[in-house]
């Protein structure tokens, strides 16, 4: 089983995140609310099996666990709306794990961000507009999301600085997984608090499963080159 599982997390992972994508995409609230849970722990026992012991491993757990945490919170979001906090917080936490395994990556060259200090204005930039968009309709929320907010560009700032300290394969896979979580978070955000759209369980399960995919991928890959 043991053996099953290494070969095929991802694989596993992948025929949950599928069903859990289209039952999110067509209101099937049961079915969604049994298979989201299960993804998390998948991407954790995949990279337990695929991976040594390490600092940068317990980062990248961590963060999966409050993950997993964060989805549990927003699915009891959905009957009672005091769990969006709670949820709110664990995903922040996520995030600032995430950064501190971006920024340990030891250093074989200076910082994309060094190169490429543009980056970092379209991000803030992109950042910025999305709370002009957001701020006006969150009233108690604003502190909260606006620092959630500033988290999650901090993440994808973080990945992007370690562009350089990293394969290839491993770049290409963080970057995807940072890029689809400031994607999926959007699309939450604009769907809960400004504009509902059809349709948006589906792209934002699926956007979520990419992120957490590519970004667990991306450390197994890392790790196997050290």
């Amino acid at each position: 089983m043991q053996l099953f599982l290494k070969k095929n997390g991802f694989l596993f992972f992948w025929i949950i995140a599928i069903a859990d994508v289209i039952a999110a995409g067509s209101g099937m609230v049961v079915l969604h609310a049994c298979l989201k849970p299960l993804l998390i722990p998948i991407l954790i026992v995949t990279v337990l099996l695929n991976t040594k012991a390490s600092k940068g491993r317990s980062l990248v757990i961590t963060g999966l666990i409050f993950s997993c945490l964060g989805d549990i919170f927003l699915l009891a979001e959905e009957k009672n709306k005091l769990f969006f906090i709670p949820g709110l917080i664990c995903f922040l936490v996520t995030h600032l794990f995430y950064s501190w395994y971006f920024l340990q990556i030891r250093r074989t060259g200076n910082s994309l961000l060094k190169h490429r200090p543009l980056l970092i204005l379209l991000i803030v930039l992109y950042t910025a507009g999305l709370l002009a968009w957001l701020i006006p309709s969150l009233g108690e929320l604003t502190l909260p999301v606006v620092l959630y907010a500033c988290i999650l560009t901090g993440m994808l700032l973080c990945c992007l600085h370690a562009f350089n300290f990293v394969d290839r394969t491993a770049r290409n896979l963080f970057v995807a997984g940072a890029v689809f979580f400031v994607f999926s978070d959007s699309l939450l955000a604009i769907n809960k608090f400004c504009a509902s759209f059809a349709y948006s369980g589906f792209f934002i399960m699926l956007s979520y499963s990419l992120a957490q995919y590519f970004i667990t991928k991306g450390f197994i890959n890392n790790d196997s080159r050290q």
